[in-house]
């Protein structure tokens, strides 16, 4: 690391730390784009006092983190409670060093891959390769881009559980880079066990696991294996800490069954309030199958090569389509962008989607102050400036894909630029 990002590690850290001992962070806790029933810090207070005072917490409908977090926050609150916004900022800037390790790793092994194969690469295209530079470059910017996303810091200074699902999730990008099968299958399997949707990573993660083995497909299914060996006993451990299996229903069910509506930046709770009760289950499975396995089939086929790029893929996807997202999770994502930066010059949609972002990141608390305090605007308005931010994020995704495909054509077949500087394929 060089002495430049450090000190962007320490400027980030101060920058959360006088927000959160700023008059604004008890309203940016409270903010629906930031906390929601999953994450919301209010409701892990709520889960450890219930719990301090030998009830179950999962037995209502307030508590929805995993038995681990409740036992963690349960000897925090106990024991420092004055410690947990430093806690938490710690653990947001230790995600960043993670996401610039793993990068790092990940640039690295994508730059001597390329040196493989550059006898299969077109004459023309050196200006599309990827460069020594970028290896030092792109994990930078991919830290940076955590450490000063407005959405990451909004998150770190709401005290929500999501930053320690982003933490799990960088523990687990570090040690997949570094070939740590262990750990990032145990971290894959503890971020699992609190947010159900993250299941499906295992596939880019057995993906690359198996690059070097003899045989793939044993490799893959041994990967697979390992992982639900360890979810199972991740789960047979809750059990003997809670001696009931209610955690099981007040964490994948509450997230599966969408129980509370509550406004948020996701598609879910403004479709259910409209929804018919006998069409609820049709159309609420329909929508988790989209959030889940519906698209893992053929991404795995398309980018079965590149497994990372697998990975920031389905990534987006389960930060824009789950039940209950928060800014947290769509900052992660947008962490690990630049790790694809030779694409850039091959996306199409760039101002829309940097436009629709700053536009509904303005929009959304205004309109929903308007709707919640002033009453003068309903749902309809907020739900519009969610369902923008949401179609942002898809135009994102798509346009990264696509060009993934354009680029990796171009390298096969040669590119050329005529006077018009417009991009043409020999």
């Amino acid at each position: 690391m060089n002495t430049k990002f450090i000190y962007s590690v320490f400027l980030s850290g101060l920058i959360r730390y006088l927000l959160s001992i700023s008059k604004y962070s008890k309203s940016i806790e409270n903010h629906v784009e930031v906390s929601t029933p999953l994450n919301s810090f209010k409701r892990v207070k709520e889960g450890a006092f219930l719990y301090a005072n030998d009830v179950d917490p999962y037995e209502g409908d307030v508590y929805h983190e995993n038995p681990f977090i409740l036992f963690t926050t349960s000897f925090l609150l106990k024991n420092m409670s004055g410690m947990i916004p430093i806690i938490i900022i710690l653990l947001d800037l230790l995600t960043a060093i993670f996401i610039y390790l793993g990068t790092k790793a990940i640039s690295e092994n994508n730059f001597e891959k390329q040196q493989k194969n550059l006898s299969t690469y077109a004459e023309n295209t050196t200006e599309i390769q990827l460069k020594k530079a970028d290896t030092i470059e792109i994990p930078t910017y991919c830290a940076l881009a955590y450490l000063f996303n407005p959405y990451s810091i909004l998150n770190c200074v709401g005290l929500t559980t999501t930053v320690i699902s982003n933490f799990l999730l960088s523990i687990m990008i570090f040690s997949l880079s570094r070939n740590m099968k262990i750990l990032c299958i145990l971290s894959l399997a503890i971020e699992t066990q609190k947010n159900f949707y993250s299941f499906v990573l295992i596939v880019p993660v057995a993906l690359r696991f198996s690059e070097s083995s003899k045989s793939k497909v044993i490799s893959r299914i041994l990967t697979i294996i390992a992982f639900l060996i360890t979810l199972l006993s991740l789960h047979c451990l809750s059990f003997q800490m809670m001696k009931s299996f209610n955690f099981i229903d007040s964490t994948y069910g509450f997230i599966i069954h969408c129980r509370e509506l509550l406004p948020n930046i996701g598609l879910f709770w403004y479709f259910f309030t409209e929804m018919f009760d006998h069409f609820r289950n049709l159309f609420l499975y329909t929508f988790q199958l989209n959030s889940t396995i519906l698209y893992l089939l053929p991404l795995t086929f398309t980018f079965k090569d590149s497994p990372e790029f697998l990975l920031t893929i389905l990534l987006s996807l389960i930060s824009v389509f789950r039940s209950y997202p928060c800014v947290g999770d769509i900052a992660f994502c947008m962490s690990l962008i630049p790790l694809w930066k030779r694409i850039f010059q091959f996306m199409s949609h760039n101002f829309i989607v940097v436009a629709a972002f700053l536009v509904t990141s303005i929009l959304g608390p205004t309109v929903y102050h308007l709707w919640m305090y002033a009453n003068s605007a309903n749902a309809n308005f907020y739900f519009g400036v969610t369902l923008v931010f949401c179609t942002a994020n898809i135009f994102l995704l798509t346009d990264l894909t696509f060009a993934y495909l354009k680029m990796e054509f171009c390298l096969k077949n040669g590119i050329s630029f005529d006077k018009s500087l417009k991009l043409s394929l020999d």
